[in-house]
């Protein structure tokens, strides 16, 4: 099937580069490194009804190669694979809470890539995270990342910068392969330290379904002596629904914390349709607890308080959220998220982190748990 066409460019581009010059290309590979990445992770989830509190030990493994640079060409092959030491959790074993962590195998990325002068190119598997990943990411908190079947340019000079990317395939955290035809542009321009200007447009469909939306907005933020903001619009149409999208943070630096408050708007179209983002990062989004993964139709609204800082060595953050209903006005719930983070030398970092959600108008109250640690080379 066509779906399966990018990753075997990549894979066909990298041996016809391999057969262009057989010195040169050894050169590349002797130049070239072995990438590892190992997660050991403990999760829990205790969320008030009737399936019992799951407990999770997972290990996110990940081995592959990338070749030096041969006349601006390089290749990468990445395998992933996550094993569970205990598996009472949803994705594995019925009647427990959820723990979005299946086991499985598969090439997380496999891709040709090629830099010459202010022009880039990436074909095949990859990641791709553009802004701050709200609307595009690749879900780095779970054990298996969302990547693409994609061909994304990217165009840089001076201050501005500009990326387009054709996605053929989305290859979900649960080991799903989605076929699709998504375009994302990702327009910016910094103006100085102090204006960032960011145009975009994400129009997707799923193949399978028909499903389509079309997302267009504009970000602008930056930094002007210690206060810290950024300010986000951006409207959204499907074949029957529109919605729009609205978030405002302004921060400023106290000792050696930075504090934050935000509210951020997934609007509701007349309660029949709440605002997707269905790419995103979302787990770094409206409370670590993902609760309001699928935007409700009534849409979301939420309110919270940050602060983030050194201590010791040790990375600490506080995050509160008032979630409500863009439609209605309906108590959607409220949640404390607490993370404690540590590097240990240049090449691992533990943690611990929480979230505390408490349930409103509807929905169950939550409670989960991570500890983990891992080590990257």
């Amino acid at each position: 099937m066509y779906h399966k066409s990018l990753l075997a460019v990549a894979i066909t581009l990298a041996a016809t580069q391999t057969g262009i010059a057989q010195a040169s290309v050894a050169e590349a590979l002797e130049d070239g490194k072995m990438l590892a990445d190992f997660r050991l992770r403990y999760e829990t989830n205790d969320t008030d009804g009737g399936t019992k509190a799951a407990e999770a030990i997972t290990l996110r493994s990940r081995l592959g190669y990338e070749s030096g640079v041969y006349n601006g060409f390089k290749v990468l092959i990445e395998n992933e694979m996550v094993h569970a030491f205990q598996d009472e959790y949803a994705a594995l074993t019925p009647g427990f809470d959820p723990v979005a962590d299946p086991t499985g195998n598969e090439i997380n990325r496999a891709q040709i890539s090629y830099a010459k002068d202010d022009f880039a190119a990436v074909v095949g598997r990859q990641r791709i995270i553009l802004d701050n990943a709200r609307f595009v990411g690749n879900v780095g908190w779970r054990q298996n990342e969302q990547t693409y079947d994609a061909v994304k340019l990217d165009y840089k000079t001076g201050d501005l910068s500009l990326t387009y990317a054709y996605l053929d395939q989305v290859n979900g955290i649960l080991f799903q392969e989605v076929d699709v035809t998504d375009h994302l542009l990702n327009v910016s321009y910094k103006v100085s330290d102090a204006v960032k200007l960011t145009g975009f447009g994400y129009f997707l469909k799923n193949d399978d379904t028909d499903a389509k939306d079309d997302t267009i907005g504009a970000s602008i933020n930056g930094k002007a002596s210690s206060l810290i903001y950024s300010a986000t619009y951006a409207s959204q149409s499907t074949d029957n629904n529109d919605a729009t999208y609205m978030a405002l943070e302004l921060g400023t630096a106290i000792s050696a914390a930075k504090v934050f408050v935000g509210h951020e708007i997934l609007g509701s179209d007349d309660g029949a349709y709440g605002f997707q983002t269905s790419l995103a990062t979302k787990h770094a989004f409206n409370g670590w607890a993902d609760k309001f993964l699928s935007t409700p139709a009534s849409g979301l609204t939420d309110t919270y308080l940050k602060a983030v800082g050194m201590f010791k060595g040790y990375k600490l953050l506080g995050m509160y959220h008032e979630f409500g209903a863009d439609d209605g006005g309906a108590d959607l719930g409220s949640e404390l998220d607490l993370l404690v983070a540590k590097k240990v030398g240049k090449t691992t970092s533990v943690g611990i982190k929480s979230a505390m959600y408490s349930k409103g108008d509807t929905g169950a109250d939550t409670d989960k748990l991570w500890i983990w640690a891992e080590t990257k080379f």
